[in-house]
């Protein structure tokens, strides 16, 4: 007979154990919220002066950081709560609007220009970048055609259709606007969905080697993106002007020591870096927290990644791998993307830092798909362990 403890009933004693670690969702949610929380207070500090001289208060861009942060949490917790499944027959129609909003962001009138960039749809209070949108689009309808194409994606001509043509067109968009930064984020997430879905390695290379040639001919197609390439190459060569912003970047990262100059303590964000709050945060978490704060930021990034590589090999279908995969590649992606640029590692491409950097829509976005990760997480096979038997209960004798 099994023993039962007090308190305890019998089903209760009989049913499998699951251990912390086979809860993955739990230490992912912590980690977002702590990135979240980091770049709450990140914004505060670094755009107080710039928030100060336009709006007459220190705290307007992290008021509306808050907002998002609040919009973001009802996101996630309801794609956290709702079955990942439910989204598949949705992809397809979900590209298609965010297709229109692309198409109307570029038209004059309707979508908003920003540092030369026509990236927004403003409405009254709101505003919604579509670009963002397309990160979590294209990843559900990439997962969605490679799963129903099975094994047959090992063709090149499988594969190719229709995913191809809807990337080609997402990423022509968003290059309209014009944004590099996002497009390559784009076609980089539709390779690694590619990737775990099967596709074999020689074909998923000729994409790949294709992609960089495209980015490469589309540098240098505008003079702002050659001064970039320029600059990343030999910033000193024009200190005040090209390469001002990667200059200020890398003394800001190399002012702050180990421990940095104290939160709240940057030289840098009184109007020395550009975008100290956006593009450039991570230098300013250089400067304040240094290389601990810096380093901090990196590793809640590697475990970020980890977790969503984990709910992707444990996820219970191939449509919850794929995008699980896809939505862990993408954030993995712009981290890198942003951080290598602020170390003088990559060029500037205006890539924000994801749930730290100032923009709602970022920040919206990249919360609701950690939600899908989330959902896919909460279904995903567990290692259960064998039931408990009873000192008292005999051994199965060995067979002779």
């Amino acid at each position: 007979m099994t023993s039962v403890t007090a308190g305890s009933s019998p089903a209760a004693a009989s049913r499998p154990r699951v251990g912390r670690l086979d809860k993955p969702h739990l230490p992912l949610l912590l980690t977002c919220l702590a990135l979240v929380s980091i770049g709450l207070v990140m914004i505060l500090s670094a755009s107080s002066i710039q928030a100060y001289s336009r709006f007459g208060t220190s705290f307007s861009y992290f008021n509306r950081q808050m907002v998002g942060f609040g919009i973001g949490l009802v996101a996630m917790a309801v794609m956290a709560r709702s079955d990942y499944r439910k989204l598949r027959p949705l992809t397809r129609p979900l590209l298609a609007f965010n297709i229109l909003l692309l198409v109307a962001v570029i038209f004059p009138g309707i979508g908003s220009t920003r540092g030369g960039s026509s990236r927004w749809l403003v409405f009254g209070p709101v505003s919604i970048q579509p670009s963002e949108i397309a990160k979590l689009t294209l990843i559900l309808f990439a997962a969605s055609v490679l799963e129903a194409k099975g094994v047959r994606i090992r063709d090149p001509r499988e594969f190719a259709v229709p995913l191809l043509p809807m990337t080609g067109l997402v990423a022509l968009l968003v290059i309209a606007q014009p944004d590099l930064g996002t497009t390559i984020i784009l076609g980089g997430s539709v390779l690694v969905v590619l990737f775990l879905a099967g596709a074999r390695l020689p074909h998923v290379g000729v994409l790949a080697f294709g992609g960089l040639v495209s980015v490469v001919v589309l540098a240098f197609t505008r003079s702002y993106r050659r001064e970039r390439v320029f600059s990343f190459l030999n910033p000193w060569a024009d200190p005040w002007d090209t390469g001002y912003q990667v200059i200020q970047g890398q003394i800001a990262m190399g002012s702050g020591g180990f421990f940095g100059l104290g939160l709240g303590a940057s030289r840098q964000k009184w109007s020395y870096v550009p975008n100290a709050h956006t593009d450039f945060i991570y230098a300013i978490i250089g400067e304040e927290l240094g290389l601990a704060g810096t380093l901090t930021v990196l590793l809640l990034f590697v475990l970020l990644l980890y977790l969503g590589i984990r709910v992707a090999r444990q996820a219970p279908d191939r449509f919850g791998m794929l995008l699980a995969g896809g939505i862990t590649g993408v954030i993995g992606m712009q981290a890198l993307i942003n951080m290598g640029a602020i170390s003088g590692l990559l060029p500037i491409t205006g890539v924000p830092l994801p749930l730290i950097s100032f923009g709602s829509s970022s920040l919206v976005l990249t919360m609701a798909s950690v939600g899908v990760l989330l959902s896919v997480a909460k279904r995903g096979k567990r290692r259960k362990s064998a039931p408990r038997t009873s000192p008292h209960q005999p051994r199965p004798k060995a067979k002779v």
